[in-house]
């Protein structure tokens, strides 16, 4: 027997979210509204914190809590083992070396496989490289459930498509794709998803179409900013302003819009390297992916030395001075900090022996300190700073007006707008 029963994917089956970041929450609260759902998450001061309805990432409201009639948190194990249906959002962040980090996600399949029963489906949207669905994952689970893959358990795959901090691409208003480890199987997760993505679903042909059509998502996005990023490094060279050419260039219909910036995050500074580990795997080196990976991570020590060059135009010293950055989160209007490239311009402003205050009202205090020792300030002294460097594109930055930001610096000091937040003529500097 190779398929499950047309019940085992009904209303009345009870849906598991193991992980309750960015992805998996949107999904619970959507789930909620229609069947019973648990979300599941190992961090039980996390787990807290959505029992009294709050969200620390700022992406759901205290309404959409009240909506979500059938959402229950637990952080305890034995309180999904009653559920079928096991939808698995684990992070995938790449080590030290920039190599696929699926340890987490093994010890979620491991976890699901000690109380799976028969029949169940297991989906995943966690990001990965094409093929450790079936070839990675399933076989964590046979071995720890004791089951055997599409005949007792079935797995399903559909790629996360969450933009953090993004109130008008929501999880319902993008297109999910969707796919199944058999053919039956493909149709109902794809039937499942349908009850909660309004824009619809696209059912892939296989896992590992599914997989791979995710990953190059970001790939494709990360490859286009590195040319963006030469560009602008050229343009530098021959005093051209970068946002006037894109502008110019953009008047054209099939004219691609991408601007140059600081590539970090969980998903495209990540992503390509999962890829390229892949097709490394399997013998081809990959180019153009490597490529623009190095030059993207180059961008904030670029930024930075951009920095020092306008303030040693003014004739200010750069050692000791005083450097203010705006902004920490690896994008703009949301609390997210996992891989942001603000990093490397710290790093490099205390190289020439800087001193550094970082102001970000989005990110948490604690949380920069855990990850990574930085003291966010509460806000930024009046007339103290040598060079100001706009990093991150807050709205809140925008608000502020380029007066205002002006006022945090000495009277001979400069504003470096690696954001293209305010026009050319207002700052001293940009990419």
């Amino acid at each position: 027997m190779n398929k499950i029963s047309s019940q085992n994917l009904s209303i009345k089956n009870k849906i598991a979210i193991i992980g309750l970041g960015y992805v998996g929450l949107p999904l619970a609260i959507e789930f909620g509204k229609i069947r019973d759902v648990i979300g599941f998450d190992i961090k039980k001061s996390r787990i807290d914190e959505l029992k009294n309805h709050i969200d620390t990432n700022f992406d759901i409201s205290i309404d959409q809590f009240k909506k979500s009639k059938k959402l229950n948190f637990t952080n305890n194990v034995k309180d999904i083992r009653d559920c079928s249906i096991f939808i698995v959002t684990a992070p995938t962040p790449v080590n030290n070396k920039n190599r696929p980090d699926l340890r987490i996600l093994k010890k979620a399949c491991e976890m699901i496989g000690s109380i799976l029963k028969r029949g169940s489906l297991v989906i995943f949207e966690s990001t990965v490289y094409p093929g450790v669905t079936e070839e990675v994952c399933a076989p964590i689970i046979e071995k720890k459930s004791g089951m055997i893959f599409n005949k007792d358990f079935f797995c399903g795959y559909s790629p996360e498509r969450i933009n953090p901090g993004d109130k008008v691409y929501n999880i319902s208003s993008i297109i999910k794709v969707t796919a199944g480890s058999t053919p039956e199987i493909a149709k109902k997760v794809d039937k499942l998803y349908k009850e909660i993505i309004k824009a619809g679903t696209y059912k892939a042909s296989n896992i590992k179409v599914a997989e791979a059509a995710k990953v190059i998502e970001n790939t494709q996005r990360d490859v286009n900013i590195a040319l963006i990023n030469e560009l602008a490094i050229i343009f530098n060279q021959l005093n051209i302003d970068t946002e006037s050419v894109l502008k110019a260039a953009g008047t054209k219909w099939n004219f691609l819009n991408f601007r140059p910036g600081l590539v970090g995050g969980h998903c495209i500074g990540v992503d390509p390297y999962y890829l390229a580990h892949k097709a490394l795997k399997e013998g081809y080196n990959p180019q153009m992916i490597l490529s623009g990976r190095r030059l993207n991570n180059k961008m904030g020590s670029y930024v930075a030395k951009q920095t020092v060059k306008l303030m040693r135009n003014k004739s200010i010293n750069i050692k000791g001075s005083n450097i203010l950055i705006m902004g920490l989160t690896f994008k703009e209007n949301c609390p997210d900090i996992r891989n942001t490239k603000v990093l490397d311009l710290i790093l490099e402003f205390k190289k020439f022996k800087s001193s550094v205050d970082i102001y970000d009202p989005w990110a948490d205090k604690e949380e920069a300190m855990s990850e990574y020792k930085i003291e966010l300030i509460d806000y930024p002294h009046y007339r103290k700073y040598d060079a100001i460097l706009l990093a991150v594109a807050h709205k809140k930055f925008k608000k502020m007006s380029i007066s205002k930001i002006r006022s945090f610096g000495k009277k001979k000091s400069i504003i470096y707008d690696a954001k293209y937040l305010f026009k050319a003529l207002h700052t001293d500097g940009r990419l």
